[in-house]
């Protein structure tokens, strides 16, 4: 490893930290500004069903850089410069082309403030690399608390905390709850470049590039129990 000590701050979650802007959100007003919102994700943010994820207690500044992102991508123009504009989520499509930026910081404020409803983890086998299936929540576990020192993966924990509440100063995001299907979804974007708005740093997409099929599966599944 060429740079230890990095790769040490890196699994403390202290390297790869995104700047952005701190959120300065009223959650009273985001509550008056979120109908558009709650047709996909509820009112409190817990969405009723996988393919959209749940946005309540993920961290007002996590959210905003989000809503931040989306918006950039959505408003962008030119499509040379479309594909690098902040988040594509083409669900997202023209739903906050109307807000200003203190809306977004509102609406983070809100959906932080809403507690998420635990999806949980569920019993199955996932195939490793060596044509073995394992159980996945041993896997799952292993992966989250300890990563893979073999392939370079480090733990999830060390940026999203060991109960996987996330670091909301950081602008890392509470996983424990979320929709195991979401969460294989997102470190799958992040794995083939789909999703490129984590930092200059790369942060998950270094991560998710060097985990397996088999990981990604178990983690999600793992993390989706968590409390």
């Amino acid at each position: 490893m060429k740079n230890p000590v990095k790769y040490a701050l890196f699994l403390l979650g202290i390297v790869g930290v995104a700047p952005m802007a701190m959120a300065a959100g009223d959650a009273t007003a985001g509550a008056e500004k979120v109908a558009v919102c709650a047709a996909c994700h509820s009112t409190d943010g817990n969405s009723p069903a996988p393919n959209f994820p749940k946005i309540a207690g993920l961290g007002e500044r996590y959210l905003l850089k989000q809503l931040r992102d989306i918006q950039a991508w959505d408003l962008e123009t030119d499509p040379a410069l479309k594909e690098q504009a902040g988040r594509v989520v083409l669900e997202m499509t023209g739903m906050l082309a109307g807000y200003n930026d203190q809306d977004l910081q509102d609406i983070a404020a809100y959906f932080a403030s809403q507690s998420i409803q635990l999806s949980g983890s569920k019993e199955l086998k996932v195939r490793v690399n060596a044509g073995l299936d394992v159980d996945a929540l041993e896997l799952g576990e292993k992966i989250f608390r300890a990563g893979n020192l073999g392939t370079g993966v480090p733990a999830c924990s060390g940026c999203h905390a060991p109960d996987a509440h996330g670091n909301a100063p950081a602008g890392y995001p509470r996983l424990s709850g979320q929709y195991p299907e979401y969460i294989e979804k997102q470190l799958l974007a992040f794995r083939a470049g789909n999703r490129v708005n984590d930092g200059e740093q790369m942060t998950m997409r270094l991560v998710a590039e060097k985990m397996s099929d088999a990981e990604i599966k178990a983690v999600a599944n793992f993390i989706a129990g968590l409390n």
